[in-house]
């Protein structure tokens, strides 16, 4: 068996041509994904925007028990 110069035999040619027909079929899908696709629009979120009021604490009184108890995570008010 011999091995042909695919240069010569002129198979470079149809790599090229099967390429080419590949770029062009996804750039025909995704030009039909936008043309047909609706976009929705969300609503704008808006956030709160005043800062929590912060409490004092005294440093040199006891922290009560529920204090202690109390986790250090601190949930949001809000849910976005």
């Amino acid at each position: 068996m011999k091995i042909e110069n695919p240069f010569e035999s002129g198979h470079i040619k149809n790599y090229i041509l099967s390429y080419i027909a590949v770029v062009v079929i996804m750039v025909l899908f995704f030009i039909a994904s936008n043309l047909w696709n609706n976009i929705q629009k969300h609503p704008k979120k808006e956030f709160a925007t005043k800062p929590l009021e912060k409490t004092t604490v005294d440093l040199h009184q006891n922290p009560s028990k529920k204090e202690k108890k109390q986790s250090k995570i601190k949930l949001l008010k809000n849910g976005y």
